[in-house]
């Protein structure tokens, strides 16, 4: 699969691009990064350097991949990380122009603002931008609870309510939705969730809850699930590879007890987890 991915890039650490490209090229797909920023690192160390690419660079890169012809082989779009609110129409723009070259190409955007510990963490004019203007536009979705709830403004405090807001999210436009982590009082207190609804099927996949949190594994989430559904077209199988794939890579980044994903040291769970879980349908 070639997969064409618009996000974000730093130079140490893995978020954005620097978390989305390694893992999809292991397990095999053709991988085209355009970088949105360009960061020494991720903005939750408190500072950075580099710049935000203007969106007219961004326009160069895509008319530049077209004059290759390559749009037809576009097998997926993948977008995350923004920078600022002047991307989103280029990444519109992009999509349509893909599409009008092969219709079946895939759109798949992480809807990156925050998260319910930190809140919102980007410019004040993205979140409408990407609620009112690029989901309508996407066939997958990848929010997490508290990004889900912003964008279909629904409670998203049980199981219950985060199928309503899902099927929220559908209505504005795409029909595959994936929630990156859902947590819900009714659900053991060591095990953590994740929901991935296609059309009408919803499938939820549980894995251990380990107690920590660091930047970019939403990144490899929406990043391994785009891969393996523009694959097989199949949510559950989706879900579950995805799952198991992340669980690997968090409890050896949670084992080393680093500040960063352990990315390349634990690069093969990507191709072959240790550990396979199963969804549920339902």
């Amino acid at each position: 699969m070639n997969i064409l991915s618009i996000q974000s890039h730093v130079t140490y650490g893995h978020v954005g691009n620097s978390a989305a490209v390694f893992p999809l090229q292991r397990c095999g797909h053709e991988v085209w990064p355009i970088h949105t920023v360009n960061f020494s690192n991720h903005t939750g160390y408190g500072d950075w350097g580099g710049p935000l690419l203007p969106a007219e660079e961004i326009t160069s890169i895509v008319d530049g991949i077209e004059k290759r012809g390559a749009f037809p082989q576009v097998d997926a779009i993948l977008s995350g990380y923004q920078g600022g609110p002047d991307i989103a129409e280029v990444i519109i723009e992009t999509v349509q122009r893909i599409k009008a070259e092969n219709p079946q190409a895939l759109y798949a955007c992480d809807p990156v603002m925050g998260n319910e510990k930190s809140g919102c963490f980007v410019s004040d004019e993205i979140p409408p931008l990407l609620r009112d203007k690029v989901v309508p536009v996407a066939d997958i979705i990848a929010p997490n609870q508290f990004e889900l709830g912003y964008l279909t403004g629904h409670e998203v405090g049980t199981l219950e309510q985060t199928l309503g807001a899902v099927r929220a999210a559908q209505d504005i436009g795409p029909r595959t939705v994936l929630v990156t982590s859902v947590q819900r009082p009714d659900a053991p207190e060591d095990r953590i969730e994740m929901l991935a609804v296609d059309g009408d099927r919803a499938f939820l996949v549980s894995t251990p809850y380990l107690p920590f949190k660091r930047n970019g594994s939403g990144d490899v989430t929406a990043a391994l699930f785009t891969g393996h559904y523009t694959e097989t077209r199949d949510a559950k199988l989706a879900l579950e590879r995805t799952a198991s794939s992340v669980f690997g890579l968090l409890e050896a980044t949670y084992e080393a007890d680093t500040q960063e994903l352990q990315l390349i040291q634990a690069q093969d769970v990507f191709a072959n987890p240790p550990l396979q879980f199963s969804a549920e349908e339902l």
